[in-house]
């Protein structure tokens, strides 16, 4: 059983222990004890969200990019379409109604895609972060592999979870620290991240997940897609090594309650903290107002980060929560 369970079979390392993954600067996911405390306590206050509360953006992105110009158009929660170089990348791609193991149940989407399917150019490369459901999202790898068959880049072991459900996925699974030419002048470093992964109730850490940091010819891009703060030591490494870093893309959303989510989600206080220590010119907030995974409200996210912004003194240009729809050209 223990064989059976494996997805990565590669060789023991720092941050693998021959069946687990894990974080030396970290902390392990939350027990299923705990999971039940927050689910099930009868002091648990969460807030109510709208049905449907649409954008009132929506894009039609051109077929290319080219020349030192990048366009980052936000799809929703953790999803991009990133063009550059004359190349099209997808961050964590979800155009599925829910985000869950199952079709009919589980957090569904209050909004929709800030580019509808129909309008997407040609997919060249998608970058998939780990294998939580509203981040790897087998509905949307497998619609774009039968569309346009772009190389999937992912960390270890959720390339076993691909390709089990779907051999037509071209995917290419890396490490912590590798780097990966995608073309067009354009390379993704996957760097550590302080957070988890699973699929299931008996998979926990047994895949890889990261954060990537773009090379692209407007400088660099830091693309956060699940993070917890700790000390801030995962961001200040990677301005130490990436650094200088021309855009932060993090996370705001889905943190309450804070004993439960603060080793596995940034609060908006600590993403501006993430932000002065990657050192980014210019932050672009994203994960929050699509799916509630969380107990806060739709709009906490977006008013903290007003807040968080005005407390530490950084002007409010310099990191914006992004609307589904919304595009960015640095």
């Amino acid at each position: 059983m223990r064989r059976r369970l494996k997805t990565h079979d590669g060789p023991v390392s720092d941050h693998f222990n021959g069946l687990h993954f894990f974080d030396p600067d970290g902390s392990p996911p939350r027990s299923l004890r705990e999971v039940l405390r927050w689910q099930f306590s009868g002091g648990r206050e969460r807030a109510k969200w709208p049905v449907w509360a649409p954008s009132p953006h929506a894009d039609t992105p051109p077929e290319r990019v080219d020349g030192e110009k990048v366009r980052l158009s936000f799809v929703g929660h953790a999803s991009w379409l990133i063009q550059a170089g004359g190349l099209n990348i997808l961050v964590d791609p979800v155009w599925s109604s829910r985000v869950s193991p199952v079709s009919f149940a589980g957090p569904k989407r209050h909004n929709d895609p800030g580019i509808a399917f129909e309008k997407l150019p040609d997919i060249d490369v998608v970058l998939v972060s780990h294998g939580h459901y509203d981040h790897l999202d087998m509905a949307t790898l497998s619609r774009l592999a039968k569309n346009f068959a772009p190389r999937v880049v992912t960390p270890l072991g959720n390339d076993v979870t691909m390709r089990r459900a779907d051999a037509t996925i071209k995917v290419e699974a890396f490490d912590w620290h590798d780097r990966v030419e995608l073309g067009g002048g354009i390379a993704a470093h996957l760097v550590p991240t302080r957070h988890w992964t699973a699929r299931g109730m008996f998979d926990r850490n047994k895949a890889l997940w990261a954060s990537f940091v773009l090379e692209t010819p407007a400088g660099k891009i830091y693309v956060v897609c699940d993070s917890g703060y700790g000390d801030g030591r995962h961001f200040r490494r990677v301005a130490e090594k990436h650094g200088p870093l021309r855009l932060a893309i993090l996370p705001i959303g889905a943190y309450e309650p804070r004993w439960f989510m603060r080793d596995q989600h940034m609060n908006p206080e600590d993403a501006v903290k993430a932000l002065g220590d990657c050192g980014a010119e210019q932050a672009l907030g994203h994960h929050h107002g699509t799916f509630q995974l969380t107990d806060e409200a739709i709009d906490a996210p977006a008013k903290a980060l007003v807040e968080a912004l005005d407390a530490a003194k950084i002007p409010q240009e310099r990191f914006v929560a992004m609307k589904p729809g919304q595009v960015v050209e640095i």
